[in-house]
């Protein structure tokens, strides 16, 4: 379902800038003029309305997080969000990126990311519309030059199409899988685990969550 616009959209965003990132461009040049403070590096695609990332940053205070998200009204909540969150995070690690997960491959530095996150993304369940799936190989061609060598990818998603489809691409593509459930909250992983507010919704419906996390070989 396509979220109706905001109103003021733009001046809401303008009102929480200090926590956006503006431009991709500005991550060419590394991370100092983002963060305060040097820390490891994780981002988050497809942000939603930022429950995930104003909770994972309240949780690991020694990460950076990055949370990006493509629609600029969805993303007006996340930021708001963590604004009203703000003096509840014990240091200044999050900002947000207003974005297509494709322009990351010319704009983030090569090998600089410690994890990436992808939390219930579009399934995108016409045949046809399979690369536009996050966890599709051309997309893993992009984080695979993102992240470190030693660099994670973590997934959850209720779809389990998009699940069965996406463990295909992990083995297709040639990825070492560290962990995988189909059912992520009977799982010690779930002591953890910071829900997004689709994992919530469909927690309280019964709808088992399945997650995979993987690392790249080099």
């Amino acid at each position: 379902m396509r979220m109706r616009k905001k109103k003021h959209g733009a001046e809401r965003i303008e009102a929480c800038a200090e926590l956006l990132i503006r431009d991709i461009s500005t991550l060419k040049g590394g991370y100092a003029s983002v963060f305060p403070d040097e820390k490891p590096l994780h981002l988050e695609i497809g942000c939603g309305k930022g429950n995930f990332a104003v909770g994972m940053a309240k949780k690991y205070p020694d990460v950076n997080f990055i949370a990006m998200e493509r629609v600029a009204d969805v993303c007006c909540i996340a930021l708001e969000k963590a604004m009203a969150d703000k003096e509840e995070r014990p240091t200044d690690n999050l900002r947000f990126l207003i974005g297509d997960a494709k322009l990351l491959r010319e704009n983030v530095l090569p090998h600089s990311l410690d994890c990436i996150y992808l939390n219930f993304s579009d399934p995108w369940p016409k045949a046809g519309h399979a690369k536009r799936r996050l966890t599709h190989r051309g997309f893993l061609e992009i984080y695979k030059g993102l992240l470190k060598e030693d660099g994670i990818l973590r997934f959850k998603t209720d779809n389990v199409g998009l699940f069965d489809f996406s463990l295909e691409e992990f083995e297709e593509f040639g990825t070492e899988l560290l962990f995988l459930t189909r059912d992520l909250h009977s799982t010690e992983k779930n002591a953890d685990n910071v829900m997004t507010e689709y994992e919530k919704n469909f927690s309280d419906k019964g709808t088992p969550i399945c997650s995979a996390w993987i690392r790249f070989k080099q």
